[in-house]
């Protein structure tokens, strides 16, 4: 399952890829000088193509998981609401009205046998918080409050726009080594050849380090999933948080692997070398916190 994080990096590396094969083609390489690398203007031009592909990945984020996730949107002046979607839209709303909120997010729903939610948008003002029909069909209605508490809190956090900034120095540093490298390795062959190679090692470089550029990535998002339980606790209440969190363990076999392109944006962690792939922490480890109070 794609969700928030997942969906994000995704976009994120084709938008920065696009942009490097388009920028070659276009012979966009002016920092490339006589005397070798001009280390400023390739600085500036690493920080632009960065930013400008974290920030439109931002900004497709909303888009692209209803699409993906096939996410029903709740209308919440449909009078022919269920009973099931009136209660899940003035669950969320009541949430976000106590986070501090103004414009009540998208509320939605996807098919999916497993038990997982997730928020997502470009910012407050134009966010969707949607939860599978495997977690209304299986999680009690105070589990499920916990559970929204936590996505309506990342929301009301900015935490899509904090991980915007995080992915966009990251992107600075993976176009910049990728430039640099590619340069180094086009000198060890023929003249006539060097365009070509820069070209070929700039595209295979800029995936090799945006892969491990998502290691920083997940590991920050995994810290403000830590902040999310806390706000999720003050918003729906400790117990209800806790009570969410031992709900999916019980649940945590029920995943949905038809997307494993996806599965980051689930609300269960992995250990081991997987974990630091994986954008949400170790479930016992966040009850142990939400239980100590830290």
């Amino acid at each position: 399952m794609f969700k928030r994080i997942g969906l994000f990096l995704g976009v994120n590396l084709l938008i920065i890829v696009t942009i490097s094969i388009i920028a070659n083609i276009l012979g966009v390489r002016y920092y490339i000088t006589s005397q070798g690398i001009d280390f400023n203007s390739l600085l500036v031009l690493s920080a632009l193509i960065g930013f400008t592909g974290a920030f439109i990945s931002l900004a497709l984020s909303r888009i692209m998981a209803k699409w993906i996730m096939k996410v029903r949107v709740i209308n919440p002046n449909d009078p022919n609401l269920q009973y099931h979607e009136r209660l899940l839209v003035d669950q969320v709303h009541q949430l976000s009205r106590k986070a501090g909120l103004t414009v009540m997010p998208e509320v939605g729903i996807y098919d999916s046998p497993e038990v997982n939610a997730f928020a997502t948008g470009p910012t407050k003002n134009r966010s969707l918080v949607a939860v599978s029909r495997g977690l209304l069909e299986r999680m009690d209605e105070e589990a499920v409050i916990g559970v929204l508490a936590h996505e309506v809190a990342h929301i009301s956090n900015g935490d899509m726009v904090t991980m915007t900034l995080v992915q966009g120095i990251i992107n600075t540093f993976v176009v910049f080594l990728s430039r640099t490298l590619a340069y180094v390795v086009s000198r060890f062959v023929k003249e006539d050849l060097a365009p070509i190679v820069n070209f070929i090692a700039i595209i295979v470089f800029d995936i090799l380090f945006s892969i491990l550029g998502s290691i920083a990535v997940m590991a920050y998002s995994r810290h403000r999933e830590f902040h999310a339980d806390a706000e999720g606790a003050y918003l729906a209440g400790k117990d209800r948080m806790i009570h969410a969190l031992q709900s999916l363990q019980k649940t945590v076999q029920l995943v949905d692997t038809s997307q494993k392109s996806l599965s980051t944006l689930k609300i269960n962690g992995k250990r081991g070398l997987a974990g630091l792939f994986s954008s949400h922490p170790d479930l016992n480890e966040r009850i142990r916190r939400l239980q100590s109070g830290r």
